[in-house]
């Protein structure tokens, strides 16, 4: 079973955004999802499930940011709904 990365708007907004900023760390938020996310077997293997309010949500760490994801068996989908810094993106 192999998953496959799919972006809400919300997430292609801020890398669009960080692109202008900080081109470097866009381009590694992008290369570490294609290397670890994108065609891997199981996702789970890396990150840490979130409780509370984000239950059922899924999280990876990458250095000061964080990617916020839901993991969809069913489909084989990774969907990546919030990327942010550490300290907004829980907001």
């Amino acid at each position: 079973m192999i998953y496959k990365v799919e972006y809400s708007e919300g997430a292609l907004s801020f890398l669009e955004k960080l692109g202008k900023k900080n081109p470097k760390d866009a381009r590694r938020i992008y290369e570490w999802i294609d290397n670890n996310l994108n065609n891997c077997e199981e996702p789970r293997r890396t990150g840490k499930a979130l409780t509370g309010q984000f239950k059922g949500s899924w999280r990876y760490r990458l250095g000061n940011f964080r990617i916020l994801s839901e993991i969809r068996d069913d489909v084989l989908v990774i969907f990546v709904i919030e990327i942010g810094s550490r300290k907004r993106v829980y907001d």
